[in-house]
């Protein structure tokens, strides 16, 4: 930041985002470890009175005496996502979007995101991006991170729940973190998108024996040595756990049904993202929380409420990474692995392909003035 006065930042669109590498899974994965080092150091910061804040929602009343109000509908929403993320990034931002099932009849994607990044010292912009394939990159290279350090590095099967376009972009980074796996089993309410899915998969990864689908959640758990569950909708994918395997990795980022007295087991390792979002959650909706998250770490929230369950009974994965809890200990272990969505993810992957767009001469450099009107 030069000391004229003038500001300066990056306009990014979603074809320089995808030159400058947003659609590399390994990269991407190899970041969020970064990412999740950081947060077991405690080198970050979030919104929120705890720091750990998920972000700011606007939902939409059912009804409006105000004709241009828009009304609450599937997914309708505007939501904020703000962190600082200290080590080599050392950057603030933002992921901001708004989202709407129905605009998918307009031929546009159902959530459209910005990534704004700023200097963490003054607070002047240094980037604004397209934000989708930073989302859906981020959001697929978690359950990733999680099988590099989680899963059985012999895994062979590999069952996904839900065939959408985050699904694809989670089974993009586990199979970049297992790259032992054969086959693929996939089920999804319409069997069309799991049938479309087996053939990507077929095409894309030519280690893969075998990619089919499958007529239900239980046949596409049981045998299988991961597991991710990744599907939208009112209605949530039951696992029941005598379906999963020994030694299986079960990877949670979407809303998931199991049944308490299977998930408190004793020879169950519990893992979540950062459990300080789920406190942050918890101070923010009303209770019982899984009824408004559904993600497994809202179960322990209510839980833990309810006097079943105390909170020494799972880690975070960035305590694991640093090594300062225990992994994995053998392996019959079965691993859950809840997850929900970070801000600190947004702004690395964000940060690190700015970093790229700039050494590759991409963007358009956009003024915002060369001194300010008022200072």
């Amino acid at each position: 930041m030069s000391n004229t006065g003038r500001v300066d930042f990056l306009y990014l669109d979603e074809p320089s985002m995808i030159k400058a590498g947003v659609k590399d899974m390994h990269a991407c994965v190899e970041t969020m470890v970064e990412v999740y080092q950081l947060l077991g150091q405690g080198d970050y910061v979030m919104g929120g009175k705890n720091h750990n804040s998920h972000g700011v929602k606007i939902v939409f009343p059912k009804t409006s005496p105000f004709p241009n109000m828009p009304l609450d509908g599937p997914d309708r929403r505007f939501m904020a996502m703000v962190a600082y993320l200290g080590g080599r990034f050392n950057v603030a931002g933002e992921k901001w979007y708004g989202s709407n099932t129905a605009n998918k009849q307009r031929n546009l994607p159902r959530s459209i995101l910005m990534v704004m990044l700023n200097d963490a010292d003054t607070g002047a912009p240094i980037a604004l991006e397209s934000g989708n394939l930073v989302s859906s990159m981020r959001t697929g290279a978690i359950p990733g991170v999680g099988a590099r350090y989680l899963a059985r590095k012999d895994s062979k099967v590999c069952g996904l729940i839900g065939a959408g376009p985050i699904s694809q972009s989670c089974f993009m980074s586990i199979i970049d973190s297992l790259p032992s796996l054969e086959e693929v089993k996939i089920y999804d309410v319409f069997p069309e998108y799991a049938e479309r899915m087996a053939k990507w998969i077929t095409e894309t990864y030519p280690g893969i024996k075998k990619a089919h689908s499958v007529g239900s959640v239980e046949e596409c758990v049981r045998g299988s040595d991961v597991v991710n569950s990744a599907t939208s909708g009112k209605s949530l994918p039951y696992i029941k756990g005598d379906w999963i395997k020994k030694g299986a990795y079960v990877s949670l980022p979407a809303g998931i049904e199991m049944d308490m007295d299977y998930v408190l087991r004793d020879d169950i390792l519990r893992v979540v993202d950062n459990w300080g979002m789920y406190e942050a959650w918890s101070e923010e909706l009303p209770y019982p929380w899984h009824d408004s998250i559904e993600l497994i770490g809202a179960y322990y929230l209510d839980w833990i409420k309810e006097g079943k369950m105390k909170a020494d009974q799972f880690y975070n994965l960035g305590a694991i990474i640093n090594g300062n809890v225990p992994g994995r200990v053998n392996d019959d272990q079965i691993v859950l692995f809840g997850q929900g969505g970070l801000p600190v993810y947004d702004v690395a992957w964000g940060k690190q392909i700015y970093d790229n767009a700039v050494k590759m001469g991409l963007g358009v450099k956009l003024n915002l003035w060369e001194e300010a009107d008022m200072h």
